[in-house]
């Protein structure tokens, strides 16, 4: 099987970080291609970095279907270009954020999230609403730890969201957490040791349904709006998608 796994964003060491983790998780003859775009956000952290990642996570899923891709993992935690993503192949598409909440409703009645930074909280909080996840999510929580000190600076952001799953722990009447960043993929172990709660990390938890859905040859609907999208033509700097 192989999964193609693609950081919407475009800092390569990030990129690898979280090919480790989903090969880490990965069933024995499962293949992760860990990928992100050539152009866009170096973080993610509003919508507008957001409305900009998702050509290039389109683009990494059609550089997918020429290398028969089982499934995709889009690693980012607001899901960017996540239905359109579905709408360019029959292989099941997993956003980490989704994956995660429906991960967490399995094994708890009530979690809650800790992301990166408040604004980024807020995006998670759409997501929820969209998804129909937000009667079971207690609070979302921000370490306000900007995206690239995940990598900068890694062992003081580690004891920022240590800290803020403990208080999430003590006051949000909860039994699990979901991590909100897809750069936080590495530290959901040790989080874990430090919290003694269920850590939900989505960049692992979407690679393990990947694998379920392709086993089962359930991929993306192509009746209705997942269809593939009609041909067409391009201009300017899109013009390569035309068809």
């Amino acid at each position: 099987m192989l999964i193609r796994v693609i950081n919407p964003n475009t800092t390569r060491s990030m990129t690898e970080k979280i090919g480790v983790s989903a090969q880490r998780v990965a069933a024995p003859g499962t293949r992760i291609v860990a990928t992100n775009p050539d152009s866009g956000p170096v973080s993610i952290e509003s919508h507008f970095d957001e409305a900009i990642s998702a050509v290039g996570v389109a683009d990494e899923v059609r550089k997918g279907e020429l290398e028969a891709t089982d499934a995709y993992v889009i690693a980012c935690f607001g899901d960017p270009g996540l239905l359109a993503a579905r709408e360019l192949t029959r292989a099941p598409v997993l956003g980490i954020a989704e994956a995660a909440f429906h991960l967490a409703t399995m094994i708890s009645t009530r979690f809650s999230i800790v992301t990166t930074l408040s604004r980024t909280g807020i995006i998670a909080e759409h997501l929820l609403q969209s998804y129909g996840f937000a009667h079971h999510c207690r609070r979302v929580r921000a370490a306000e730890i900007p995206v690239l000190d995940l990598e900068d600076d890694g062992a003081c952001a580690l004891n920022r969201i240590v800290e803020e799953c403990l208080r999430a722990k003590a006051e949000d009447n909860i039994g699990a957490i979901v991590l909100g960043c897809g750069g936080m993929a590495d530290l959901a172990d040790e989080i874990r040791e430090a919290v003694g709660l269920p850590i939900v990390e989505g960049v692992t938890a979407a690679v393990k349904l990947a694998e379920t859905l392709a086993s089962l040859k359930l991929g993306t609907s192509k009746h209705g709006d997942l269809a593939f999208p009609p041909p067409k033509r391009f201009t300017g700097r899109f013009e390569h998608l035309s068809s």
